[in-house]
């Protein structure tokens, strides 16, 4: 029977072990979770979500202090055209956070930044670069291209001295999308280092449609594989999305990944970003409280659980703080949505905005609690303490876990005292 451990992911002459954690942000993928997985010699995420605002907290920079200052003055205005984000203030959040993690990292594996083209920021493609190239001079290992297509981000780091040295690699979730991407960038002749195809059972936002559910991952896999090799091009594929025991895994490198993407068991390690109540209802939570809906602005379908605090919240539009959703026009789908109920209740008390959620401001706050579609097995991967609760496990534990696990097991966690008695 074979283990996860027993295969490779490789990058030249570079051998890892082939467990990516994905990237989640606002600073759910936290810096201490990614560098767990780079000293146990795989691959961490951060992401570089609302960056300014994971800086402030991290390391007593004042970002969103001094962003919310300069435009206070527009807070009631439902015009965030002018709402614009310092591209200096930007690069020196994202080189401090990836920066700092970078110097932390220690062992054969490998630090990824997540970088999300949805996150538009009323700046698309300025903003964007700076993200990327600040990640790079940063020292970051690779680059995730998510939440987009990113046809035109490859350009966007062209120029820099790493662009041909840092791993580069995107998301996608068709070979539809994967030859779009390979033709609008043949001509930096330069392939992306690693893809990751993400399935209908992922976490957070999906590439998909409200039909998600007629697709599987194992087949978009194979059609990709099938792909690669009739155009002769030699890419590591990472299947993303669902994959719950080291046995899923090895499932799919016998098809023909060269590693696996999982996240949803970290969202209950202690090192995870999310508050210990957070992880609480992750791990109380049932098959019937996880659903697929479009509440998102980002036009994207979102997986997450039925009663997070951000479905039907009617807070006032964040955007003078933090505004990462907003277009290149300053718009934001929740500003839309949030004035129709202005409209109808003036004062601007009891409003609910049933359509849209102000994902900014409640993905700070671990408000918008997005989840994997296998969360509700999270309660069979640990033990319930006399109080009620689950304890919360160590990121080596689930990285061991799925590294040396068989037969569909799940190794449990050493028994507390208190529940041994």
């Amino acid at each position: 029977m074979k283990r996860l451990d027993d295969f490779r992911l490789r990058f030249g002459k570079q051998e890892l072990v082939p467990i990516m954690i994905g990237g989640m942000g606002v600073d759910i993928s936290t810096a201490e979770l990614a560098l767990e997985a780079a000293r146990l010699g795989g691959i961490g995420h951060i992401s570089d979500a609302m960056v300014q605002d994971v800086s402030d907290r991290r390391f007593d920079t004042s970002f969103v202090k001094e962003k919310t200052k300069l435009y206070k003055h527009n807070i009631d205005n439902s015009d965030k055209s002018l709402v614009q984000f310092d591209l200096g203030r930007l690069a020196e959040a994202t080189k401090l956070h990836v920066g700092k993690t970078m110097q932390a990292k220690k062992g054969p594996g490998m630090v990824f930044v997540n970088c999300m083209e949805k996150l538009t920021m009323n700046g698309p493609k300025e903003t964007l670069q700076v993200r990327l190239n600040s990640s790079l001079d940063a020292g970051i290992d690779g680059i995730t291209l998510s939440a987009g297509l990113h046809l035109g981000s490859f350009a966007l780091m062209a120029d820099h001295p790493r662009f041909r040295d840092a791993k580069l690699g995107i998301i996608v979730s068709s070979v539809r999308a994967l030859q779009l991407f390979l033709r609008k960038t043949s001509r930096l002749n330069r392939l992306p280092d690693f893809i990751i195809i993400e399935g209908p059972l992922a976490g957070g936002h999906l590439g998909f449609g409200l039909d998600w559910a007629q697709f599987d991952l194992a087949t978009i896999v194979k059609e990709i594989k099938l792909y690669l090799e009739t155009e002769k091009l030699d890419i590591p594929l990472v299947a993303a999305g669902g994959i719950f025991t080291g046995t899923d895994a090895v499932n799919f490198m016998e098809i023909g990944a060269s590693a696996v993407q999982v996240a949803t068991r970290f969202t209950v390690a202690h090192e995870c970003g999310l508050p210990s109540k957070v992880k609480q209802e992750y791990f109380r939570a049932s098959e019937e409280d996880i659903i697929v809906n479009t509440v998102s602005p980002t036009g994207y379908p979102m997986r997450m659980l039925k009663s997070t605090p951000a479905i039907g919240s009617g807070i006032r539009p964040n955007c003078e703080a933090y505004g990462y959703l907003l277009d290149g026009n300053g718009g934001c789908a929740y500003i839309n949505a949030y004035n129709e109920q202005i409209k109808i209740h003036p004062d601007g008390k009891n409003i609910s905005v049933v359509d849209k959620t102000c994902l900014c401001t409640h993905m700070r706050n671990y408000n918008c609690w997005t989840c994997g579609s296998t969360t509700n097995r999270l309660k069979d991967t640990t033990y319930k303490l006399p109080d009620g609760t689950y304890m919360e496990l160590s990121a080596e534990h689930i990285f061991r876990d799925y590294q040396f696990s068989v037969n569909n097991e799940i190794a449990m966690p050493e028994m507390p005292e208190l529940v041994k008695a």
